[in-house]
This record gives structure tokens, sequence and C-alpha cells, in this order.
């Protein structure tokens, strides 16, 4: 069928990549059919709002996003719970979103063509999958950052040069020399512990940093959240895990936990500074953020 798409395009994802992918994805989209109409915006707020706009004229049938995760983000944002499903092509640095999705994730022309692809029939194409709802207002699809962590991202979304998943483990390594315990509140289904951890990650998605797998086992589609702890540990023993995140087997460390649930509240039970979170490697806000999945809130082109 022919489809009226929206396509936003984050032009400084992946070094300026995007820009030159959104150029060819607006050409194909139209050579197969489709009426396109691209979004150009200074920022990936007013391309938010600018997706939301368009949908609220009711002449949209899909949105297709060319970035990374953080233009995914916002444009998860302006389509969840709208029955519009978004289409994603993947030209950011770590792409984690798609990767966690089965879609294409380091390889821009081929996530087009799966896009092209789901337009094909008579319907799109489209898989529901969760979005997590923060107490903020907010949405997100992949992982909450609220501890070491999150400072790591801060520290890697300042570094330009570096990209995917070097940008991350030299985040790391720059980070580790401040690494120290705070004291959390946790509550996962009105189950609440007090604890010392040193990172605290809440996962949609079992990924972050163009393939760090924090959260191996999550699941887009379960409807539950994973919650990883990891208790106070030394630098040298943190530098030591590093590796075994790449494939998940972190989790088998004495210092690591992860539990699951539907609804997750995150505070610190201490005086020291309140810690920044980071969800879809978006600067998030501060602590106390309650987070809940909603199963099948968000339409994704398959």
């Amino acid at each position: 069928m022919a489809a009226r798409l929206v396509i936003a395009v984050n032009a400084t994802a992946g070094s300026g990549r995007a820009a030159r992918v959104g150029e060819r994805a607006e050409a194909a989209l139209r050579a197969a059919g489709h009426a396109v109409r691209r979004l150009e915006a200074g920022s990936p707020t007013v391309m938010e709002a600018s997706i939301r706009a368009a949908i609220a004229t009711g002449d949209v049938d899909g949105v297709v996003v060319v970035g990374g995760d953080g233009a995914i983000h916002h444009a998860v944002n302006a389509v969840v719970h709208t029955g519009v499903p978004l289409g994603i092509v993947a030209a950011g640095s770590g792409n984690d979103v798609a990767r966690c999705l089965d879609l294409p994730h380091d390889d821009p022309d081929a996530g087009l063509q799966r896009v092209i692809a789901a337009l094909a029939g008579e319907r799109p194409a489209a898989r529901a999958v969760d979005a997590v709802r923060v107490s903020t207002g907010r949405w997100f699809v992949g992982m909450l950052s609220a501890g070491f962590d999150a400072a790591v991202n801060e520290r890697a979304n300042g570094m330009q040069r570096l990209q995917g998943t070097p940008r991350y483990v030299v985040a790391v390594l720059l980070e580790v020399v401040r690494l120290h315990a705070r004291r959390y509140r946790i509550t996962i289904d009105r189950d609440t512990r007090r604890l010392a951890a040193v990172l605290v990650t809440v996962g949609n998605t079992a990924s972050i940093g163009g393939g760090m797998r924090l959260a191996p086992d999550a699941k887009v589609d379960d409807g539950l959240l994973d919650v990883l702890v990891a208790t106070p540990l030394s630098r040298m023993k943190l530098l030591r895990l590093l590796p075994k995140v790449f494939t998940g087997r972190h989790v088998d460390d004495e210092h690591v936990s992860i539990e699951r649930g539907r609804v997750v509240t995150i505070d610190v039970d201490d005086r020291g500074p309140v810690p920044v979170t980071y969800a879809d490697g978006e600067r998030f806000g501060p602590l106390p953020v309650t987070l809940e999945v909603v199963p099948g809130a968000l339409l994704v082109l398959t």
C-alpha cells in the first residue's frame, strides 16, 4: 500500500552519517510509492515536537526515524500509545535499541530495506513491544542507568571523537577512578530493599553502549523489567568484569544480581549528591524515579 510517512533524521548521529542515510531513505521510500514528509529539526527535542504535531493531524501512517538511540528515544516519546508504527533505520554510534529489536544495527541500508518490506503489504507489518513509562512523564524503550553506568554515559556523551563500543570502554576507564558505592532504596513490585551499590540498571532490553549486555536475558516483549544491581567492589574487580559484559557472563559474579518486576522505584538512601539517570543514552534527570513497563505500548515496523 502507499503509506503517508514522516521521516525524521538526526543529522548529527553517527558523526553525520545519518544525514546521508536520511537522503537515501527519503528517495527510496518515495521510489517505493509512499508519500514522504521529511522533518528537519535543529535538535532531538524539536524533532519530537514535530513528530507529535504531524501525528495530531491524523494524516500519518508511519514514522521512520534515521539516527541512533537518542533519536529513537525522542521518536518513541512521540508515537507511543498512538497506534502509529515506528520504522527504525539505525545510523548512530551504539544502536542498541535496533540490536535488541532484532533489526539491522550495523547496516543502515539493510534497516531501510526492512522498513520498505514492512510497508509493502496491504497493511504495515508491525510488532507490538513494551515501553517503559517513567514518573517524570517520559518514556524509554531500552535501559535506564542510575549509578556508575549513568556516570559513564555522561562521560561518553562528551566524547565526540570515538564512536560505538570504544567510546563507552574509554569512558569506563576514565570514570573508574571515581568509583564509589551509594546507598539505594529500590522497590520492585512493592518489595523494598535498602542496599549499597555501585551500579543500578533497569533494562527493558538487553544491551547498552554498543552491545554491552548488562541485562542479557531482558526481552522487549515479556512485560517485565530486569533490575541489575552490582554491590560494592574494587576498581580492579570492576575492570576484570568489564570484558564479561559483552557476553553476559558478568551476571555469574557474586557482586551482581538481577531481579524482575513490572514496577520499579529507585531512590538514594544517603546524603550524597543525587545521582542523575540516563535512559536510551539520553540524560533523564535526578532520582527518585518510578518505572512501569507497559506491554505492547509501541508498534515497530518489522
